[in-house]
C-alpha cells in the first residue's frame, strides 16, 4: 500500500501468506530459483515497447512518442482526444502498478489486493467517501470537454491493458496473480478524478494541528499551548502578498487600488491581531476547550472525553496511506518567480520544488503533450509534471506561460463533537436522523466485511471507524453548557473536498491558458486542494509575473477552526452553497509587484484582520512560519542588489541552499556555554567558525542537529502528553495521587503512542519560532527538567543547553563512532527510496529487491533544500523536494528539470532511479520543448497507430 517512508507499519494480519508468496516469486524473478532465463523473461515481460509501432484502438490518427535518454516521453498528435488517449497508454506502460494501487486506495479497496490487513484502512476511506464524491463530480460538475478527455485517457489505459495480466504488467502483478489469481479491472474516468481526493487529503491543512492542540489541553494550560503556537512573525517574514485590499467585493493587489484601507470588517472571522495564531482573546479562550462547548469550565466538560477520542483518531490517521507525504507543520514546497528586469535573460525565471514523501517511483511523471498543429480540435502544447492515472499536466509550462504550486495551507477541515441519540444526532433543539449507506469490503483470498457509514450535516462520523472514538461519550463528563449526554458523543469531519467540485476542469484550462487573465479564470475552478499558484509569461519586453490563491475556503459563522466545535450548535455550522465560502473574486492575487519577484513557500499569504492593509477573511491560523520563504527572499534581494541579475543557474543554486535559520540563532549561544567534559567540549568546538550550512559532509551540522533534537526533547517533548510523543519513547511520570498528599502519588511508566512522522515536537519552523521567543527568557519553565540517569535537573536555558550538548555528544558517538573526524550530517540524514506498496514492510529480502539507497543528503528541516526529518523520531529523511524545475521564459528549451526517481515504475528497468543521484547532487536535466530540441534529444520513437 502507499505509505510514508517512515510511517507506521501496515497491519500484517492476513498478509503473511501473501508476503511469503511475494518473496518466493521475486526470488524467482531475481534468478535465485528456477534459473536465470525465467528470471530475465519475467522481469523484462513488463518493460514497455519504446520503438517501432503499436496499434491502439480508438485513435483517429497516429501519435508519436519520443523518449529521451532518461525515458521521458514527448507525445505528438493531431487532436486532443488522441493526445490524451496516448497519455493514458504511455502512463500505463511505465506506471500501471502505481496507478492500480492508487485507484484501489482512493476507492477504499486495498483489501482486494493486499488482504485483511487493509480492512480498517478501507473502512475509513469508505467512510470519507472519496469514490462517491469523485463520481458525483464526474456526473454533475465537470464540463463535457473534460469528460471527453477523461474517457479518452481511460481508453488509452485500457488499450494497454488488453490481453495483459501478471508478469506482462509488472513483477508485482506477477506475484499477486500467482498468489490470488488477481486480475486488474478496466480503467474508468472516475478512477482519474478520485486521485484529486488523495491529493487533497494529504494537503488538507490544519486538521493535525486541531487534533494536537486538543490533546495538549489534557496536560498543558491554554497559555502553554499558545506559547507552542505563536503568532506568525509578519515583522520578520514577509507574506506572499502585501498590502492588497478587498473593495467592491473584489480583491485588488497593492498598487492597483487607490485606497487600501477599504477592508472594513469584512465577512470573515479575523481575531486578535488578525493573524489568529495564538494571539487575541478568542485564540486564548479556545486553546484548552472545545470551541463554545464549555465556556464556563475551561478544559472541562465533554472536551475531556473528546481528547480520548482524538487520540484514537490520530492513530487512525497515521494508518491512512499518505500518497504525497506526512501531514504536519513540516510539509510544504518552494516556488518563486523573478521578473525579467532582474534576470540575465530579460524574461522571467520560475522555480518550483514541491516537498512530498520520498517514494519509489516518484509521485511525478515528466511528459510533454504537443499538437502537431494548433487548431480548435488540437489545443495543447504543454510539458511538465503529470500524475500517473490522471490526464493533463499538473505543474509546468506551455508555449506562453509557466506555473508552479505550493500548498496554501488553508483551513478547510473542521472536527465536530456530535451528541448522539438512538434515533439520530442533536442539532439545535431537534434530533435529526443520520444519512446512512452500507458498504461491503471484499478481501483478497475470500471473505468480506460490511460497514454502515453514518453522516451528519457536519459530515461523516469518522468515530464509527474506531472503537475508542465510538466510546468517547461514555467517558465524557459534560459541563452545564453542553447538552444532555443521551447515548454519548461521536466525532464528525467537515471537509471541503467532500463536496463535488471542478478541479479537473481547472487542470485542462491552466494547460491551455495564454495570459494572466486566462490563468486566473482557470484557477477559479481549482477548488481543492487550495494551492498557491505562481505564474510567469513571455509577453511584452520583459514578460509578466503573477500569483493567485484559489480554493474553496470556508467562512466560519463562529469559531476560528483551531479546536473542534460543538456539532449541535447551529452557529458553528458552515453555511450551505457558495455563501459558505470566501468568494473567488476576494481571494488574494498579485501581478507584477514593484519588488520584482514573488515567493511562495507555505508562509502566510496575507495578514488577516480589520483595518488598513489587512485581509478581511481568515484563511487559516496555522501557516508555515516563513523560515524558507524569507531565506529565498533574502537570497533574491542579495543577488539583485546594485542592479545584479539572476540566471537560471542562480535559481538552481538557491534551490540547494542548506542554510539553517535555527543554527544561526542558537550556535553563538551554544559556543559560549562552559563545558567541563572534554569529549563534549571537543564536539562543541566543531561549531566554532561554522557557517550554519548543512552540507552532507559537515560534522558541525551533524552535531548541531543532534543538539537541536535533544533541546526539543528535553524542553518540550518530555512535557507532551503521551498521545503526541513518538511511539516507543517511555518515561516515568507521576500517576494519580493515592492520598491527600502529592508525595503519595505513584510513579508510572508512560510510553508515547504517536507515529514517527507526526510525533511532536517535529522540529519544523514552528518550533524555530517557539524557541526564538523563549531564548530571551533564560528562566522559562520550559527550560526546567528533572534529574535523570545521573544527570542533574536543569533550571535555566544554559543548563538545559549544556545537558542537550552532552546528550548529543554521546548519541553521535553511538551512531557514528567516537572519532569526530568521521562524523558527517549525510551519514545520519539518509534517504532510502522505498517501493510504496510492498517495499515498506515484510522480510528484509523483499525490501532489498525493490528498494534503493541509501543516499547521504544535505539540507534539513525548514531549509530551502528541504530534506525534512522529524526531530522526535530520528534523523532519517521523511520528505524531500520531490522534483525541481527552473523555467526560462525567454527560451523554453533552456529550462531545466529533474525528478526524484525516474520515468519507470518497473523494478530493474534502467529508468527506475536513473535521476536520483543527479537529484541528490542538485543537478538538473535539459528540458527540451520545441520540436527541434525534442528531436535532437530523442533516443527512442514509438508510433501509436489506429
Amino acid at each position: 500500500m502507499p505509505a510514508n517512508e517512515t510511517g507506521p507499519s501496515v497491519k500484517k494480519k492476513g498478509r503473511r501468506a501473501r508476503l511469503i508468496v511475494l518473496v518466493m516469486v521475486l526470488a524467482l524473478l531475481a534468478g535465485l530459483g528456477y534459473g536465470a532465463y525465467w528470471s530475465v523473461d519475467s522481469v523484462r515481460a513488463s518493460f514497455p515497447q519504446t520503438t517501432g509501432s503499436l496499434k491502439v484502438p480508438g485513435l483517429t490518427g497516429t501519435v508519436d512518442v519520443k523518449r529521451d535518454g532518461h525515458g521521458i516521453p514527448q507525445l505528438y498528435a493531431d487532436n486532443d482526444q488522441d493526445l490524451f488517449r496516448a497519455q493514458g497508454f504511455v502512463h500505463a506502460q511505465d506506471r500501471f502498478w502505481e496507478m492500480d494501487v492508487r485507484r484501489h486506495m482512493t476507492s477504499g479497496r486495498l483489501s482486494e489486493m493486499f488482504g485483511s490487513g487493509q480492512v480498517e484502512t478501507d473502512a475509513f476511506l469508505r467512510t470519507l467517501g472519496w469514490r462517491q464524491v469523485a463520481q458525483a463530480e464526474y456526473d454533475t460538475k465537470l464540463s463535457p470537454e473534460t469528460k471527453k478527455y477523461l474517457q479518452a485517457y481511460a481508453d488509452g489505459v485500457n488499450a494497454y491493458l488488453k490481453g495483459k495480466s501478471g508478469k506482462s504488467l509488472s513483477v508485482e502483478h506477477a506475484a499477486l496473480k500467482l498468489s490470488d489469481d488477481y486480475a486488474p479491472e478496466q480503467w474508468t474516468p472516475v478512477d482519474s478524478v478520485a486521485w484529486l481526493k488523495a491529493m487533497a487529503w494529504d494537503l488538507r491543512g490544519n486538521m493535525q494541528d486541531e487534533i494536537d492542540r486538543s490533546l495538549m489541553s489534557g496536560k498543558l494550560s491554554p497559555q502553554q499551548i499558545n506559547e507552542l503556537y505563536p503568532p506568525y512573525p509578519f515583522d520578520r517574514n514577509k507574506p506572499i502578498v502585501d498590502g492588497g485590499a478587498v473593495t467592491g467585493d473584489k480583491y485588488a493587489p497593492q498598487g492597483q487600488v487607490g485606497n487600501s484601507n477599504g477592508n472594513g470588517s469584512g465577512t470573515g472571522s479575523g481575531n486578535g491581531n488578525g493573524n489568529g495564531v495564538g494571539s487575541g482573546s478568542q485564540a486564548s479562550a479556545n486553546s484548552g476547550t472545545v470551541t463554545g462547548l464549555a465556556d464556563d469550565a475551561t478544559a472541562q466538560g465533554a472536551s475531556v472525553g473528546l481528547r480520548t477520542g482524538l487520540s484514537s483518531l490520530a492513530d487512525t490517521l497515521d494508518e491512512i496511506p499518505a500518497i504525497l507525504g506526512p501531514n504536519g507543520s513540516g510539509i510544504g514546497s518552494n516556488s518563486w518567480v523573478v521578473a525579467g528586469k532582474y534576470t540575465t535573460t530579460g524574461k522571467p525565471l520560475l522555480a518550483n520544488d514541491p516537498h512530498l514523501s520520498p517514494q519509489l517511483p516518484s509521485v511525478w511523471y515528466q511528459m510533454g503533450l504537443h499538437c502537431r498543429a494548433a487548431s480548435p480540435q488540437c489545443q495543447y502544447d504543454v510539458a511538465g509534471y503529470t500524475f500517473s492515472g490522471m490526464p493533463g499536466v499538473v505543474i509546468g509550462h506551455n508555449a506562453d506561460i509557466a506555473w508552479g504550486m505550493t500548498n496554501l495551507g488553508a483551513d478547510v477541515t473542521d472536527l465536530y463533537l456530535e451528541q448522539v441519540k438512538p434515533e439520530g444526532y442533536l442539532y439545535g433543539d431537534k434530533v435529526v436522523p443520520f444519512v446512512t449507506r452500507e458498504e461491503t469490503i471484499k478481501i483478497a483470498g475470500g471473505g468480506e466485511k460490511k460497514i454502515t457509514v453514518r453522516t451528519t450535516n457536519n459530515g461523516p462520523l469518522v468515530s464509527d471507524r474506531s472503537d475508542d472514538l465510538a466510546g468517547v461519550g461514555t467517558r465524557a463528563p459534560v459541563a452545564s453548557s453542553a447538552p444532555d449526554r443521551g447515548n454519548g458523543y461521536a466525532v464528525a469531519l467537515r471537509w471541503t473536498a467532500l463536496d463535488p467540485g471542478k478541479s479537473m476542469d481547472a487542470v485542462f484550462k491552466i494547460n491551455r491558458a495564454k495570459d494572466f487573465n486566462g490563468f486566473r479564470a482557470a484557477a477559479r475552478d481549482f477548488e481543492v486542494p487550495s494551492q498557491n499558484l505562481i505564474y510567469a509569461d513571455n509577453k511584452g519586453p520583459n514578460g509578466n509575473i503573477g500569483y493567485q490563491a484559489p480554493g474553496r475556503v470556508p467562512v466560519r459563522p463562529a469559531g476560528d477552526g483551531r479546536m473542534p466545535a460543538p456539532g449541535w450548535d447551529p452557529k458553528y455550522t458552515w453555511k450551505a452553497g457558495n455563501a459558505g465560502y470566501i468568494p473567488q473574486d476576494e481571494m488574494p492575487w498579485d501581478l507584477n509587484p514593484a519588488r520584482g519577484y514573488i515567493v511562495t513557500a507555505n508562509q502566510a499569504v496575507v495578514e488577516s484582520g480589520t483595518g488598513s492593509g489587512k485581509y478581511p477573511h481568515l484563511l487559516t491560523t496555522d501557516w508555515g512560519y516563513g523560515a524558507r520563504s524569507q531565506r529565498i527572499n533574502d537570497l533574491i534581494e542579495a543577488k539583485t542588489k546594485d542592479n545584479g541579475k539572476i540566471s537560471t543557474d542562480d535559481m538552481r543554486t538557491m534551490q540547494m541552499d542548506n542554510s539553517s535559520e535555527i543554527a544561526a540563532l542558537l550556535t553563538p549561544m551554544l559556543s559560549k556555554i562552559q563545558i567541563s567534559d572534554q569529549d563534549v567540549r571537543s564536539a562543541q568546538k566543531l561549531l566554532d567558525g561554522w557557517n550554519y550550512t548543512q552540507e552532507p559532509d559537515s560534522a558541525a551540522a551533524a552535531y548541531f542537529n543532534a543538539v537541536w533534537r535533544n533541546i526539543l526533547k528535553l524542553s518540550f517533548g518530555d512535557k507532551m502528553p503521551k498521545e503526541l510523543r513518538v511511539e516507543g519513547s517511555c518515561m516515568n511520570v507521576r500517576g494519580e495521587s493515592t492520598g491527600p498528599v502529592d508525595d503519595l502519588a505513584e510513579t508510572v511508566r508512560e510510553c508515547g503512542t504517536r507515529g514517527p512522522d507526526s510525533a511532536q515536537p517535529d522540529g519544523g519552523d514552528r518550533w524555530f519560532e517557539v524557541v526564538r521567543r523563549l531564548v530571551k527568557d533564560e528562566k522559562s519553565a520550559w527550560w526546567q527538567t528533572p534529574a535523570a540517569r545521573n544527570k542533574p535537573a536543569t533550571k535555566t536555558r544554559d543548563e538545559l543547553f549544556a545537558r542537550a550538548m552532552k546528550d548529543a555528544r554521546w548519541e553521535l558517538t553511538a551512531k557514528l563512532g567516537k572519532d569526530q573526524s568521521t562524523w558527517s550530517w549525510g551519514r545520519m540524514h539518509q534517504l532510502t527510496l522505498k517501493n510504496q506498496t510492498i517495499g515498506t514492510e515484510g522480510p528484509g529480502y523483499l525490501q532489498w529487491l525493490l528498494n534503493r539507497g541509501p543516499w547521504n543528503l544535505g539540507g534539513g528541516e525548514a531549509t530551502v533544500n528541504a530534506t525534512g526529518w522529524n526531530a522526535s523520531s530520528g534523523y532519517g529523511v521523511t520528505w524531500v523536494p520531490s522534483m525541481r524545475m527552473v523555467v526560462n521564459l525567454n527560451d523554453l528549451d533552456k529550462s531545466r528539470w529533474i525528478n526524484l526517481t525516474g520515468a519507470s515504475g518497473h523494478a530493474y528497468h534502467s529508468h527506475y532511479t536513473d535521476q536520483t543521484t543527479l537529484w541528490a547532487k542538485g543537478e538538473l536535466l535539459e528540458w527540451p520543448f520545441g520540436k527541434a530540441a525534442v528531436d535532437k534529444a530523442t533516443v527512442d520513437t514509438l508510433t501509436l497507430k489506429p
